[in-house]
């Protein structure tokens, strides 16, 4: 649903160009909304969802850690008040001298998911604290992960070990369930993989103390997803079912559960047409596309709502595209979406649920479209 408050802004509001507006109010409750469904786990936003520094500034004034890719993310967790012992440099993929600046600004604590990264760390950070991803599968994840990051809980045995021997400070394994996940008991198998980990290590002299659970809290598009409550109780009910009387800290890494429903991106239709004189479907194109903002509807994988000012209009199914002239910006062709059938050039759409991933994903002026236009009310 459209908030009132964004309702009112779009009202007052004109602009020429695509833009998202994302409603501070929405964010506070939804960061909350964690702290009660989840109150054993520290709350870790992923800054890549979206960073703009007033969603910052708000989540490190209520307390919240940041989980940060980049040493530019870094910086602007830093900036937005979050102190260094509440940032994790989340990303296994890092230049030395990226761990190394990291490191001076007070970072300590480090993912890893191979040795290569393990003594890169160990040169550039020495002494600070490791946690191990490893792989899952994704099952019941709209936008699933690859095997680009994480590596095999029988490597990630050997990789914290070898910290040890480096002198870091071996603290836990971490994953993702793949973003958009709509299972609660998504997480079990990779939990009782991670209690195999904590206790193989206990053999060997080194105790690990926290398991990051990562992100992958949805955020509702046009299917129900189960409450964040029941996320939680799910959730804590496997780690307790695992791990026995040995409770390991948590870490919870939101995203876009945390900013997905408090945007909504506002577009205008460019043109409507067909392919032939007597093809069913209409092609919808809007002045926003995959390289505006819109890079989630790759294969189709995250299906926003689409709301327009005719929508008690007789509907008809419609592709739909965005402005480029690169043939790979069609946002829904293979499941067509049911529009309006009187929709015409110079009509409003708007799309909901745009707040996470759509202005960190709008390119810099491809095809001379300038980057998606960000409001904060």
């Amino acid at each position: 649903m459209i908030s009132p408050r964004i309702r009112g802004f779009l009202a007052e509001t004109r602009t020429d160009e695509p833009c998202l507006v994302i409603d501070l109010d929405q964010v506070r409750r939804n960061f909350e909304a964690f702290r009660h469904a989840m109150p054993e786990s520290a709350v870790y936003y992923a800054v890549k969802a979206n960073p703009h520094p007033e969603i910052l500034r708000l989540l490190a004034n209520a307390g919240s850690n940041f989980d940060c890719a980049s040493v530019p993310e870094i910086d602007m967790a830093l900036e937005a008040g979050a102190t260094p012992e509440r940032i994790s440099y989340g990303n296994t993929i890092k230049k030395e001298r990226d761990i190394a600046r990291a490191h001076e600004r007070g970072v300590c604590l480090f993912a890893v998911d191979s040795h290569a990264e393990v003594e890169k760390v160990a040169r550039a950070a020495p002494g600070a604290k490791i946690f191990c991803r490893i792989l899952t599968d994704g099952a019941g994840a709209e936008w699933p992960l690859s095997r680009k990051f994480g590596c095999d809980p029988e490597m990630a045995i050997d990789v914290l070990e070898l910290g040890h021997r480096l002198g870091l400070k071996p603290t836990g394994i971490s994953f993702h369930v793949g973003s958009q996940q709509t299972d609660p008991a998504g997480w079990d198998n990779t939990l009782a993989t991670a209690a195999d980990i904590f206790r193989e290590l206990d053999t060997r002299g080194i105790r690990l103390t926290m398991v990051n659970l990562g992100g992958g809290f949805p955020t509702r598009y046009l299917k129900e997803i189960p409450t964040l409550e029941r996320y939680g109780q799910t959730i804590y009910a496997a780690i307790r079912r695992f791990f026995g009387n040995r409770i390991p800290d948590t870490i919870i890494e939101p995203g876009r559960g945390m900013v997905g429903n408090s945007g909504v991106i506002r577009a205008e239709v460019v043109l409507v047409s067909k392919k032939s004189d007597d093809d069913p479907l209409r092609w919808v194109f809007l002045d926003i596309g995959k390289f505006g903002g819109l890079a989630e509807t790759m294969e189709e994988a995250i299906r926003y709502v689409i709301v327009t000012e005719r929508d008690d209009d007789v509907k008809m199914p419609c592709v739909l595209a965005g402005p480029t002239c690169d043939s790979a910006d069609v946002l829904y062709e293979k499941t067509p979406y049911d529009l309006p059938a009187s929709l015409t050039a110079g009509d409003e759409v708007l799309i909901e649920g745009a707040g996470a991933y759509t202005s960190t994903y709008s390119s810099v002026a491809f095809n001379g479209f300038s980057p998606l236009t960000t409001y904060v009310i």
